[in-house]
């Protein structure tokens, strides 16, 4: 039963960063965002640190920043894995 509850709130957890990460990647695309200002601050040091360990392992190339793929498949990986134990 408590493992149940360890695992739906790890997935819940999971689905709800994933949205954050969604929110941060789309609003990359419009350049007068003000990371500096509220709620965007708040968004970014949620997401950043996870995002840098991917920026670390594969930089911007051309502009681009590729690391949300890998940060996305990690989670998808981490929650599909999760709910295989539900």
């Amino acid at each position: 039963m408590n493992l149940d509850l360890l695992i739906n709130t790890l997935v819940t957890f999971i689905t709800i960063y994933s949205y954050l990460l969604i929110i941060r990647v789309l609003l990359t695309w419009f350049p007068n965002v003000n990371w500096y200002n509220q709620p965007f601050a708040a968004l970014s040091q949620v997401t950043d640190p996870y995002l840098n360990l991917f920026r670390s392992i594969i930089p911007p190339l051309g502009g681009i920043d590729f690391s949300p793929i890998l940060a996305f498949l990690l989670l998808n990986i981490v929650g599909g894995g999760l709910q295989g134990l539900r």
